[in-house]
């Protein structure tokens, strides 16, 4: 249930974010889930793509910094309070989580999560009987 996700950085400039989507469309690299933070130097652009080894190699071919960190993605019920279950889940259980970010679709919402311990907080998650998305569901949605 552990999906790679990327991590590039970005020079803080117009056009940073067009050209990773543009490198990676060409290459036929699906781009299923993502977010873009910043700072005053650099963003993060953080994405879950449909096919990391050929992601990181046209990136690195274009000389983007890029890192790989395993991450969990959590299915819930698009409805108040099934977030705050599996956070009082994870909570619980001790652990920290570094960040996430989510999206959803109709009555499903799909919960990308960085914890400091990403193969307890699965198993915690799975013995509570929430729902983790396999890497290849997560890019077929």
């Amino acid at each position: 249930m552990l999906i790679k996700q990327l991590s590039i950085f970005l020079e803080n400039k117009k056009g940073r974010f067009t050209e990773v989507s543009k490198i990676l469309g060409e290459a036929g690299v699906n781009m299923s889930a993502f977010t873009v933070s910043k700072n005053s130097d650099f963003g993060i652009l953080r994405l879950i793509v449909s096919d990391t080894d050929k992601a990181i190699r046209v990136l690195k071919e274009q000389l983007y910094a890029v890192s790989v960190t395993d991450v969990i993605c959590l299915q819930c019920p698009n409805q108040p309070g099934a977030l705050a279950r599996a956070m009082e889940v994870i909570t619980a259980a001790g652990i920290f989580v570094e960040y996430m970010y989510a999206f959803s679709q109709g009555e499903v919402a799909h919960v990308v999560i960085r914890p400091d311990d990403v193969e307890t907080c699965a198993a915690v998650l799975k013995a509570n009987k929430l729902t983790l998305i396999a890497a290849n569901d997560l890019y077929k949605l």
